[in-house]
């Protein structure tokens, strides 16, 4: 089967593509964002990056939607209307929640895909067909040794997202223990707080690096307030890394009690996160737990397999 997808969320994409379908990511001339191919990373053992004027040109069989407008862009590309399309929801809404319509709410046709319960309750998805396939990570292996006593979080754009990302509660948490940051547009962020570049760091780092620089801290912190469990979150579960995080948008499904502490209190969090810094053995238990949760409920192949199912059915879908 054919398929086409922007690539709009990197980590997600790099899991989507490894099934076993022809997967193609257009490019344009100034690699924008409706244009970005692979966008460094390297997929062309299952993907192709396909520049947008030829696209009218392959058999397309379904489109994957992550953007309002780019089943626009899938119409004016193709040079047809006929192609099914599935609209990917990564995020919870952001407008005015609980009563934020879906922008795909209204769209025959199109099945809304939500990765988390969390995120298909709280969008307003009118009479569309919804379903939910929660993410899959390709296993990194048990890789955390803990051996840096730092919390580590992994958190895009925090300055920019502010309070849906728990960003202003940083500063209280390294109070109790130095926090290093990882994500996109990180740069000055100690600053911006106010906390002393010795109790937070902040890089952008390739996903390669990024697992080994996580698994070398001993506790993973997921302070967002309004963001989905997402993957880096899963991935530190799957490196065998413990959990600290706010009890918000879900995360109680993801972290069971025995891989971390979760907790609305960010005083009781704080207080967790200086107990595992403390306790190496501890930390290790619960990060071994945490392991094997994230193993048992999302794996690589029942990722892929969740999404052959409902790519098959689209594509015969009258």
């Amino acid at each position: 089967m054919n398929v086409l997808l922007w690539h709009v969320h990197g980590p997600w994409t790099a899991s989507f593509v490894r099934g076993r379908h022809s997967y193609l990511l257009p490019t344009t001339p100034l690699r924008d964002d409706d244009g970005l191919g692979f966008g460094g990373y390297d997929w062309s053992a299952t993907a192709r990056q396909v520049p947008a004027a030829d696209l009218r040109h392959e058999d397309v069989d379904v489109v994957v939607l992550q953007r309002p407008h780019e089943r626009y862009l899938a119409r004016d590309w193709l040079g047809r209307d006929d192609v099914p399309m599935i609209y990917v929801e990564h995020g919870a809404p952001t407008g005015d929640v609980p009563d934020t319509r879906h922008p795909m709410a209204d769209e025959p046709g199109i099945t809304i895909v939500h990765v988390t319960r969390f995120n298909r309750l709280m969008w307003d998805n009118g009479q569309a067909h919804t379903v939910i396939i929660e993410p899959g990570v390709a296993d990194p292996g048990a890789r955390c040794t803990g051996e840096i006593p730092h919390a580590a979080a992994v958190v895009d754009e925090p300055i920019k997202r502010g309070r849906a990302t728990g960003t202003d509660l940083l500063p209280g948490f390294t109070e109790a223990a130095p926090l290093d940051v990882f994500g996109l547009r990180t740069d000055g962020l100690a600053k911006y707080l106010g906390v002393p570049g010795d109790r937070l760091t902040s890089t952008d780092l390739p996903p390669a690096q990024l697992h080994e620089e996580l698994a070398k801290r001993r506790v993973y912190l997921h302070p967002a307030r309004w963001t989905s469990p997402g993957l880096p979150l899963l991935e530190a579960m799957h490196l065998a890394m413990p959990v600290v995080a706010l009890d918000t948008a879900g995360v109680r499904e993801v972290v069971p009690p025995e891989a971390g502490v979760i907790s609305t209190d960010p005083a009781e969090l704080r207080r967790a996160l200086a107990d595992m810094i403390a306790d190496p053995g501890r930390a290790r238990e619960a990060g071994l737990a945490a392991r094997e949760a994230a193993l048992r409920r999302y794996g690589l192949q029942r990722f892929l397999d969740d999404w052959d199912r409902l790519l098959g059915e689209a594509a015969v879908r009258p």
